[in-house]
């Protein structure tokens, strides 16, 4: 059992190490009627069990409470960033210790005077399942849970700083180089300059190990920050900003209508497109700077 007290990281330009996050495979290509036998590199897909040691009426439990399908490394601040998100924790000292328990299980060790609604979280799932629940439901669920409007003027970023900030990212994927497979996520300040990046091969799971690092490195929330993802943008990862105070969020590709809508309820700058010297601004414009 390996037991890790969470420290911070001094300084900044942290990228994760994914040391594990391709494996070696033979494969068969087909080119032009050629075939040849070669050895590629895929992302790495494994399970992650997220497990709890917190206080209940009955004394101190073991819990698990989530299995994502992640890629290997950085699972420390994925757990930190994923009770962060799921607004279970609020600040650095609720955790107590994180430790790897067994292969692909993190074990988060609560203070002992947390309080876990499980309830809510097993709700919030429900919401975010794609079952059916109305748009109006989530905006709801969001200010319930201590959400506020972005502050317009914490941050500001100039169009031409933005538009350098995909390349850098795509700089900063050595898995991806090797694979072609795996998502981005990376916080930037307003000079552009990328704090942390991390790779996975899910979008969320890449925004919760940079909400993580964050978190762990006592930098929440991250008012004067922007976050650029891989991919689209969906209402799941506008959240996820959301709790972290995060005011921008940039996307490659396109984001759903339900994120547009959070983003413009809660003030929140959201770009989309934005790739090869354009982008969409769909709300939040002010924070823009020509």
């Amino acid at each position: 059992m390996r037991t890790i007290i969470i420290n911070s990281i001094p300084g900044v330009g942290y990228t994760a190490a994914m040391t594990s996050g391709s494996s070696a495979i033979d494969i068969r290509r087909h080119s032009r009627g050629a075939r040849a036998d070669l050895a590629d590199q895929v992302a790495i897909e494994e399970p992650l069990e997220i497990r709890i040691a917190h206080t209940t009426p009955e004394g101190r439990a073991h819990q698990s409470i989530s299995i994502t399908m992640r890629t290997p490394g950085n699972d420390h601040e994925l757990a930190a960033g994923f009770l962060y998100t799921e607004n279970m924790i609020t600040n650095r000292d609720d955790i107590v210790a994180v430790e790897t328990c067994a292969e692909n299980v993190v074990r988060v060790e609560l203070h002992p005077d947390i309080v876990v609604d499980l309830g809510r979280l097993r709700r919030h799932f429900y919401m975010t399942s794609s079952c059916g629940v109305c748009g109006k439901a989530s905006l709801e669920a969001l200010h319930a849970s201590g959400i506020d409007t972005l502050d317009p003027g914490a941050m500001a970023i100039a169009e031409t700083v933005l538009l350098a900030v995909p390349d850098k990212l795509r700089g900063s994927q050595p898995t991806f180089e090797e694979t072609g497979g795996l998502h981005a996520a990376a916080c930037f300040d307003a000079n552009g300059d990328l704090l942390v990046t991390m790779e996975d091969v899910g979008r969320h799971n890449a925004v919760d190990k940079v909400i993580g690092r964050l978190f762990i490195d006592g930098q929440l929330p991250a008012s004067t920050l922007g976050m650029m993802v891989s991919g689209r943008a969906s209402f799941e990862l506008v959240q996820k900003s959301l709790v972290a105070g995060i005011p921008l969020l940039a996307a490659v590709s396109a984001p759903s209508s339900l994120a547009v809508e959070t983003a413009r309820e809660f003030g929140m700058t959201l770009v989309g497109f934005l790739r090869g010297g354009t982008f969409n601004v769909y709300s939040g414009s002010e924070r823009l700077k020509t």
